[in-house]
């Protein structure tokens, strides 16, 4: 499918050794660098959410979490769940005898799990990299110390979340000099976190999880009402884990997510329900926005009733021929319909980048604070902000997302990866809070059954069915919206976009890389 080139767009990067996709222009261009100096696509990833965690501190974050596919040349793939846990003091009961019921407030010390992406990246860097941690932190820390260039969808997120950040001594003291948000252009430095940065490249996770650092924000959390310990910090030094991705078929392609806790598998579910429906390119605008809000509400439904800290066991019900015909079943193409679970009975902000380098390995790889700016906490004795993926627990006892001691909450957060024939042909991954789930089916849908290059697939203008309205994008028109109405949706008009995206095709056949990367982000796809 060719874009019309009288119209604005982009065209996806096309080379031959190795492309790298990051929602950030200087993201991109160190893992580049990277992967020119003789690094693997690990490393450039190391290196471009290091300097992602500086220029866009709004959406990730050494305090953040991380998950991974891992495809190497010619090996097994693995996922690598990078999802902090919860203090073992923490509890359903222990919040209530605090005062906390309901749901947990984001801005405060119960929102903050233990962050497991340092962790995550000094493991995957152990176990799979080639250069120097120290060599890979380079542009970040540069970027960290001597400041960097605000970008303008940045900048257009940051002046949104002035009020938040005017609440925290910490956020007001490195994200509104002067007393304002940067403007776009404008120069940023963030010189604790380069110090942070220079801690890790020399001293590992260690650095962060043990020693100044972390008794400095075990301090900082407690003096909050925190139920952190050092132990607890600790004992996530060598948090990351090695899990088993979970996969399903959709029409001979290989679909692969990590398992719970992250939403991955809701994913899957829409896509196996998807399955049972012709979504060819010969189908109007306003069925493929139909078919894709009704299996997305059912998913959805399944997810928040029943995926926790659960591993893979939920994902082999939920992804089997019984539930997946179950949910096709409930799919009226003429009308919307609420969501049931499949047993009939009813129960009452984020950077993802990709990596292809010229031996062939392939990396999704995806690192979050959850809401912009997370927590909106930041310690300012070590300049780290802390993420927010706390307020994704319940405070429901026997929920399966139930708060529990070292226990990790659902993660929004999902890494894609798609193989063919028994070979990887396309890291992916949609950013975007809770629609990462639904952008990854939309994504792939767009490439398998519309057969969209991936440019084109991340550009279709993009809708979302989530807490009983049908979110859409303003390029959907007005005859689409009004279809999507007549059929039972309540519509509503997005003012910002939804999420963004990267994404690299590999070509066996003609031996090339073809890389995408969102325009509802600063970033690009580059290639060599």
């Amino acid at each position: 499918m060719i874009r019309d080139f009288c119209r604005p767009g982009r065209s996806p990067v096309v080379a031959s050794e190795a492309v790298a996709a990051t929602s950030h222009p200087l993201a991109t261009a160190a893992a580049l660098e990277i992967l020119q100096a003789g690094g693997n696509a690990v490393d450039a990833a190391i290196a471009a959410v290091a300097v992602q965690s500086v220029v866009e501190p709004h959406m990730t974050g050494i305090g953040g979490d991380g998950f991974v596919i891992y495809a190497p040349a010619g090996g097994p793939v693995l996922a690598l769940n990078g999802s902090g846990r919860a203090p073992a003091a923490a509890s359903v009961a222990a919040l209530a005898e605090l005062g906390v019921t309901g749901e947990i407030p984001r801005h405060g010390a119960h929102a903050v799990t233990v962050p497991g992406a340092v962790a995550a990246w000094t493991r995957l860097h152990a176990d799979h990299g080639r250069l120097p941690l120290g060599r890979l932190f380079e542009r970040a820390i540069r970027y960290a110390e001597e400041g960097y260039g605000v970008a303008p969808r940045v900048a257009h997120d940051w002046a949104n979340d002035a009020a938040l950040l005017e609440k925290d001594e910490g956020c007001r003291a490195v994200f509104l000099p002067n007393g304002r948000p940067p403007r776009a252009g404008e120069r940023h430095a963030q010189p604790l976190l380069g110090q942070r940065l220079r801690d890790i490249a020399r001293d590992g996770a260690a650095a962060f999880y043990t020693g100044a650092t972390a008794e400095s924000l075990v301090a900082f959390l407690r003096a909050r009402g925190g139920l952190h310990t050092l132990d607890d910090f600790a004992a996530a030094m060598d948090g990351a884990e090695y899990v088993t991705p979970i996969a399903t078929d959709y029409r001979g392609y290989e679909i692969l997510e990590c398992p719970p806790n992250g939403q991955g598998l809701a994913a899957l579910m829409i896509l196996n329900t998807l399955g049972g429906f012709d979504l060819s390119e010969g189908l109007d605008d306003a069925s493929r926005h139909h078919l894709h809000a009704e299996a997305t509400k059912l998913a959805y439904h399944h997810r928040d009733a029943l995926v926790g800290d659960s591993g893979p066991e939920v994902a082999a019900t939920l992804l089997s021929s019984d539930v997946t015909e179950a949910l096709r079943r409930r799919v009226d193409p003429a009308r919307a319909q609420p969501p049931v679970l499949w047993t009939e009975a009813e129960h009452k902000d984020t950077i993802h980048l990709c990596v292809v380098d010229r031996d062939g390995n392939a990396i999704s790889f995806i690192n979050s604070i959850f809401h912009a700016f997370g927590s909106v906490l930041l310690d300012p004795a070590t300049g780290v902000l802390l993420h927010s993926r706390g307020t994704s627990f319940r405070l429901v006892e026997g929920h399966p997302n139930a708060l529990a001691p070292r226990r990790r909450p659902m993660h929004t957060i999902i890494p894609g990866l798609i193989r063919k024939d028994g070979r990887t042909v396309c890291p992916f991954g949609v950013m975007g809070g809770q629609y990462q789930a639904a952008g990854h089916a939309a994504f792939v849908s767009g490439l398998i059954d519309r057969g969209m290059d991936v440019q084109t697939a991340i550009d279709a203008p993009r809708s979302f069915a989530f807490n009983g309205v049908l979110e859409v994008e303003r390029s959907i028109p007005d005859a689409t919206v009004a279809e999507l109405e007549r059929r039972g949706h309540k519509v509503t008009r997005r003012a910002d976009p939804l999420g963004g995206a990267q994404a690299i095709w590999i070509d066996h056949a003609a031996g090339l890389l073809v890389g995408g990367s969102d325009a509802r982000k600063d970033g690009c796809a580059l290639g060599y």
